[in-house]
């Protein structure tokens, strides 16, 4: 497998990178407040910093790109508590002065990145942002540590200076379309495993480094910062409309949300990975939830169903498949949509520690999932649709690629 190592990418700790459309280009943000943005020679495999500028006042948490069909634009997410909308542009536009009086950054040959908007209404450090499907229009979504769940639309989309809040909800608040079992417990899988871990946390780093959380017993003596998750990701097929999945704070439940113009978001199902409450045992033995630190939502390309993964701070990788019920009987209360169902088909405790990242590719058939181990690892299905690791590869090697040319995967012994 061909890999590409980029060093020093940042003065201080890497907090996302994001592909755009044609994956040519990276957009990359750190705990340095700073935004790069690096450029793939195709001849050589090497990456080449083509922008860099001061973002934000605080950390950077998450990027998102728009579709090319609006431009070349980027999002930015941050500890200090806004969204950041960026524009690349020629020269003479961007040598404008810019409403908010913020300076062009530099990229390449005739270009910049100027700011165009910065939306402010977050109470909480926005940890996750995620531009719509771009057949529903330039609109972003971005969820706080505040819990809210805020999607915002430009309506003039060549400015991308005006951005209304079209819906605001809080996200553990959201009624459910399902009278008798919104819940979705996980099922025993073949890849199923148990860890127990725990680790110190602190505010900004380990929050941003996915350190596990403090143990059950310590719940609440450290920092809703630092212990929680708050992750989002949409679903890329249209004939579904506006649904995502998104999850926040400490309950290790991610929810499937439903957006509509007619009424307000509803939730579709609730995945919880923990089991079913035992009235029998007692309240202490009760397995306390960890946060869901990455949600990623696969292309559906054809399939009828859908495919979500997660991260946790649990160090498991879970894939779930979900979807509408078939059963006439099925039905949401008082309408004609059908309740949706789903189970846990994968589930990998492989990192053996907190799960930063998890990202499908293009078609929807291989995961990949980045942990505090200092490992990607990649997760495949074979034959009967049974999830099984597909290997991993470290810095380590990756650093060996370029000296010797392609890496070999390790296996994905599991006692790594």
């Amino acid at each position: 497998m061909q890999t590409g190592l980029i060093q020093n990418a940042h003065n201080d700790l890497v907090t996302d990178a994001a592909y755009d459309f044609y994956g040519l280009r990276l957009a990359t943000c750190s705990l340095d407040q700073r935004i790069k943005v690096w450029q793939l020679d195709e001849s050589d495999g090497n990456w080449t910093a083509v922008a860099e500028w001061k973002a934000h006042d605080a950390a950077v948490t998450k990027l998102s790109w728009a579709h090319p069909e609006f431009g070349s634009v980027l999002a930015s997410a941050s500890f200090d508590r806004t969204v950041k909308v960026w524009e690349e542009t020629p020269l003479d536009a961007a040598d404008q002065p810019q409403p908010n009086g913020t300076p062009a950054a530099a990229n390449g040959p005739g270009t910049r990145w100027v700011e165009r908007a910065t939306i402010a209404d977050a109470k909480g450090s926005v940890r996750a942002v995620e531009f719509v499907p771009h057949q529903f229009g330039l609109k972003l979504a971005a969820i706080a540590s505040d819990n809210h769940l805020r999607v915002y639309e430009c309506l003039e989309a060549p400015a991308l200076t005006n951005w209304t809040l079209v819906e605001e909800a809080d996200v553990l608040a959201l009624p459910s379309s399902s009278a008798s079992h919104p819940h979705t417990h996980a099922a025993p899988t073949p890849t199923q495993t148990a860890s127990a871990l725990a680790a110190d946390a602190s505010l900004v780093a380990n929050a941003l480094q996915q350190q596990q959380p403090l143990p059950p017993a310590q719940r609440g003596a450290g920092s809703r910062e630092a212990d929680g998750g708050w992750c989002v990701s949409w679903c890329k097929d249209r004939y579904w409309g506006e649904v995502l999945a998104a999850g926040c704070g400490v309950s290790g439940v991610v929810k499937i949300i439903q957006l509509s113009p007619s009424r307000r978001p509803i939730t579709l199902l609730s995945l919880d990975p923990s089991p079913p409450a035992d009235p029998t045992s007692a309240p202490e033995d009760a397995t306390a939830p960890y946060a869901i630190t990455s949600v990623a939502w696969a292309p559906s390309c054809g399939r009828s169903y859908h495919l979500v993964a997660t991260g946790g701070r649990d160090g498991h990788v879970r894939i779930w498949k979900l979807g509408p019920s078939s059963l006439d009987e099925e039905r949401v209360e008082g309408s004609d949509e059908a309740k949706w169902t789903g189970s846990v088909v994968a589930d990998f405790d492989h990192h053996k520690s907190a799960v930063g990242r998890v990202e499908w590719n293009i078609t929807g058939t291989v995961l990949s999932s980045a942990g505090n181990d200092g490992r990607v690892r990649l997760w495949k299905a074979t034959s009967g649709s049974i999830w099984r690791p597909a290997g991993h590869i470290t810095v380590e090697q990756a650093e060996e690629q370029q000296k010797e040319g392609d890496v070999e995967m390790d296996d994905g012994n599991p006692a790594e």
